[in-house]
């Protein structure tokens, strides 16, 4: 039921958020705490404050949950000892069933506000409120709760199945697509209001004073024009009279209108002059508050987002089986609203990979003698230049030759440019697209998406990431962003006559280089600064335009800017230096969404229309160029059809795998059941292997662990698509050696293609 009135909808979704945001971290704190009776209270009156607003809007269904919160949350504080009846977050805990309520409640307010259908039945939801969804002779039930039900087991396995739709944990957010996460409302203090208000109207005197600017130039313009008229009219005199007196006495009074004219044009100019620098300093001044002040109030804390995870952090964990402390730090720093908006995904991608390759289980912590609760530190802080925010924890940190070896495996680069890397150039690898460490690709993990999304949405901000990882003590990801988006401090340089701004930040140092200091090394034009190689290449070539004739010599001395992309460096050659300066980037519009090398535009104080380049692109294209020979070989290396063993008992879904995977551009080789797939393997060669898991003769998980006793197949890869789908499945699937795990039942061939892609 949708509320009709606009305001009361968008007051309502403003209050219920801020309710229900309270409620969910109140109860993660009661988890933790359960004998905390003044949060106990607070999340009581958060409960009633929610009810009342529903029931007010006649929202009943969400009035009715609120109520039963309210309910429950009072009886537990009624109790002795709350902290045998919250339990340990297990299924049939008061905790959980409150949390499973509040998920369905703030369904309910996102159809109440939009109009969407929640698809929330409120009967089990209150059910399962009330106990009625625990097992039998669960938390919260009685035998004689369990005569009067009637239905018995049968309608607890509705409600638990029901539940099991209700509430998705935040791990089973998709990998493959980032969330439209907005913040919509921005709450104001009314002195900021003020204050505008009366910028506004000092702005518009301002505007009112240069509109009489305007007036004082026409009096100068109507005054040259008659001024000119006149000097017209008696040469025209003088000429036809020659000598005589009359036309000497014209001249005279000529020269004394022309000297009086003169002198009010020369007031009027000085006055207009005067009048113009004030006003444009007020204007500037105008301008210059108004825009801090229109920032500020974008300005939100990053608790806006910190706040989503302590949830989703908790929830993943205990999917997992691994327990893990969220701390935040840092939660009243200050950031612009688009900036909390874009970054809610990269945080929420890096927290899970934090969890799901570098936290160890607690049996392994406890053997490496360490806490066998992990912590994840999730820090925001700001400097003088930029917004910092590190995401560390104390797992196991990065494997170099792991990390190396899949490198090589999935061509992000040669063994040669590996030997070449520094530590943390290597470390820096995770974020390469399509790299992946997970010795298992699920629905939800291991697809190489994660960290690649995570770069280049950090880079859409003008941002960098950096990683720093010590073994077997944890891992560190720090982004560093600029404070401001609308605004850049860039260097203006020229190239075939062209003006193109380059973000300060990203450059090293500017110099000039001779012709004869340029060398080759590995294919590469090459200089040497502060005793280390840097490739250098033409902007006019990075940005394809087209040649010019230059007219230098071997004498000529060029302008190389040297960028800094994180770890990477690059000499840039541009035609010339221009200015340095502040300017306000205007973003690419919907038809263009993402140029490559550009970031978006602006407009310089000569009327010019100036790119901003992407720092960087720049370094890619380079990158690109150096690798598009060696590329060109491996694409026609790899023109050859790979070849698929597909393993699957069921003549339909074989007919309908191989018929994908053949239109796809594989060979297919298939196979009846485990033992004849074993067979078919040993007699042929294969790029893959796509399973079952229940078949006759020999089951998928008893193919691979085989498959694996054979050295040469160490590393072939295997793919189990199979309709079991819980974790235990998995877990085995993983400790059997399989690569990949796709559930049939969520199966589409996009997930199949696309994980032979990453793994053949």
């Amino acid at each position: 039921m949708m509320i009709d009135d606009e305001e009361l909808r968008d007051v309502f979704k403003v209050a219920s958020e801020e309710h229900l945001q309270n409620l969910d971290d109140g109860l993660l704190h009661l988890e933790n705490h359960p004998d905390d009776l003044a949060v106990l209270e607070a999340l009581m009156r958060e409960a009633h404050s929610l009810k009342g607003d529903a029931n007010m809007l006649g929202i009943k269904d969400i009035g009715t949950l609120a109520h039963q919160i309210e309910h429950v949350l009072t009886q537990l504080k009624q109790q002795e000892n709350p902290a045998s009846s919250l339990g340990n977050g297990t299924t049939d805990s008061p905790y959980e069933r409150l949390a499973h309520a509040i998920a369905a409640i703030r369904k309910l307010v996102h159809e109440a506000v939009t109009g969407e259908p929640a698809r929330v039945d409120t009967f089990y939801a209150l059910a399962e409120l009330m106990g009625a969804s625990v097992g039998v002779g669960g938390a919260g039930e009685d035998e004689g709760d369990k005569g009067t039900r009637g239905q018995g087991d049968t309608e607890n396995e509705k409600i638990l199945s029901a539940f099991s739709t209700l509430h998705t944990p935040h791990s089973a957010l998709s990998t493959q697509h980032s969330s439209s996460y907005r913040i919509e409302t921005i709450r104001v203090g009314t002195r900021h209001l003020d204050t505008l208000m009366t910028q506004a109207g000092e702005l518009t005197v301002t505007k009112i004073r240069i509109a009489h600017r305007l007036g004082e130039i026409e009096a100068i313009a109507n005054l040259w024009e008659e001024w000119n008229r006149d000097l017209f009219t008696n040469r025209f005199a003088f000429s036809r009279e020659q000598q005589g007196d009359v036309a000497l006495q014209r001249l005279e009074t000529f020269h004394h209108h022309s000297e009086k004219r003169l002198e009010q044009l020369g007031h009027l100019v000085n006055t207009l002059r005067s009048s113009l620098s004030e006003d444009t300093t007020r204007l500037e001044q105008l301008s210059s508050d108004l825009e801090e002040g229109i920032r500020t109030l974008r300005l939100l804390p990053f608790a806006t987002i910190f706040n989503l995870f302590p949830r989703m952090v908790r929830d993943l964990a205990q999917q997992q089986g691994k327990l893990v402390e969220l701390i935040t730090e840092g939660k009243d720093t200050l950031a612009d609203k688009r900036l909390l908006e874009e970054m809610k995904d990269p945080l929420m991608h890096i927290l899970r990979n934090a969890i799901d390759h570098g936290i160890e289980p607690p049996q392994e912590r406890e053997r490496l003698g360490k806490p066998t609760t992990a912590t994840i530190r999730l820090k925001a802080y700001q400097t003088p230049t930029n917004i910092v925010l590190e995401i560390s924890d104390d797992g196991r940190g990065l494997d170099l030759d792991r990390i190396k070896q899949i490198a090589v495996k999935r061509g992000v680069c040669g063994e040669e440019e590996l030997a070449a890397m520094t530590p943390s150039q290597i470390q820096a690898l995770i974020f390469a697209p399509g790299f992946s460490t997970a010795p298992l690709v699920t629905e939800v993990s291991g697809r190489g998406v994660g960290l690649d999304v995570v770069k280049t949405n950090v880079e859409k901000l003008k941002g960098t990431i950096e990683v720093e990882s010590f073994p077997g003590l944890g891992c560190t990801l720090r982004v560093n962003l600029g404070i401001t988006l609308a605004t850049a401090h860039v260097l203006i340089v020229q190239v075939n006559q062209m003006p193109y701004a380059i973000p300060v930040e990203f450059v090293q140092t500017a110099c000039l280089i001779k012709s004869e200091e340029i060398f080759p090394l590995e294919g590469r034009d090459t200089i040497i600064r502060d005793s280390q190689p840097i490739s250098i290449v033409q902007l006019a070539d990075l940005l394809e335009l087209p040649p010019m004739p230059s007219g230098l010599t071997q004498e000529t001395a060029l302008s190389c800017i040297i960028l800094q992309v994180g770890q990477a460096q690059l000499g840039v050659v541009v035609d010339a230096l221009v200015d340095e300066q502040d300017v306000v980037i205007k973003p690419q519009s919907q038809l263009l969404k993402r140029v490559r090398n550009v970031s978006g535009a602006t407009i310089l104080g000569t009327g010019d229309v100036c790119m901003v380049l992407n720092p960087q692109d720049l370094v890619k294209s380079a990158r690109s160029r150096s690798q598009s020979i060696s590329s060109t070989h491996t694409r026609q290396l790899a023109s050859t059809k790979p070849t698929v063993l597909l393993v699957e008992d069921s003549i339909a879904t074989r007919t309908q795998e191989k018929r994908i995977l053949e239109t796809a551009g594989y060979q297919v080789i298939t196979a009846v059941d485990g033992l004849d797939g074993l067979n078919k393997l040993r007699s042929h060669t294969v790029d893959a292997v796509v399973s079952d898991v229940q078949m006759p003769n020999l089951d998928g998980l008893g193919l691979t662990a085989k498959i694996r006793q054979y050295q040469e197949y160490s590393e072939l890869p295997i793919i189990l698509v199979t309709s079991l789908a819980s974790d235990e499945d998995k877990r085995r699937g993983a400790e059997a050696g399989a690569n990949a795990y796709i559930i049939k039942g969520s199966f589409n061939q996009e997930a199949l293609l696309s994980t032979l892609k990453r793994l053949v």
